[in-house]
């Protein structure tokens, strides 16, 4: 098996291949980051946001306010802003809609930040393996050019294989964190919509679609 391994890579390759290997570095250290910090804001958590607009709709709103002041994920914080708008001027809606959807952008814009380095890793990474692998078949034929007399196959073939390894590693790369940033990307969009719901059930109440079926 070891007769039809090819030679070692060149400089070039491995100059390409560290810096690969740099931005999966920085790209895994981002999506590392951006899972713990959705666990911190509580991305995806929904049990005490929904006690809380199910004490207010009961027209309890001390009690709900009191539970919004624990403030720990960011569905809460938003809740907090719209119920203590609603504590301070009750018949005013508008005012409370504007300092809800306010937390709830500032929530989503630290959401999503960061995120463009997972999407530059992701566009970045098979062009660095594609000009690995257009330098290396320049370099192999040219070498070939150079030739005299027959030339040894084997050769050229070495000299590609080690040229499209960069392609490989690059889309591999590019593969893995572009599920990764889609995964992300689909967590802030849910929670997107789900604060949306929130201050909209707040101040409007739940909205029934079908029988036995609510919008929370």
């Amino acid at each position: 098996m070891d007769a039809y391994l090819p030679e070692g890579l060149n400089g070039y390759a491995w100059a390409i291949l560290a810096v690969l290997a740099l931005a999966s570095l920085v790209a895994l250290t981002v999506a590392l980051f951006k899972i713990f910090q959705f666990m911190r804001l509580g991305v995806g958590r929904r049990k005490l946001p929904a006690q809380i607009v199910d004490k207010y709709l009961r027209g309890d709103g001390d009690g709900a306010l009191a539970m919004a002041d624990k403030r720990n994920t960011s569905a809460v914080r938003v809740l907090f802003a719209a119920l203590s708008a609603l504590r301070q001027n009750p018949g005013d809606r508008d005012f409370a809609r504007e300092l809800a959807t306010q937390t709830a952008l500032d929530e989503l814009a630290l959401m999503g930040r960061r995120m463009n380095a997972l999407e530059a890793v992701v566009q970045a990474a098979p062009m660095l393996g594609l000009l690995g692998t257009v330098v290396g078949m320049i370099e192999a034929f040219g070498r070939l050019s150079q030739a005299e007399g027959a030339v040894d196959p084997s050769v050229l073939a070495g000299g590609i294989w080690t040229a499209l390894i960069t392609t490989a590693v690059g889309l591999a790369i590019a593969i893995f964190f572009y599920f990764i940033s889609l995964w992300l990307e689909g967590r802030i969009a849910r929670e997107r919509e789900a604060l949306e719901r929130l201050i909209s059930t707040v101040l409007h109440g739940r909205v029934e679609t079908r029988p036995g079926k609510t919008i929370v």
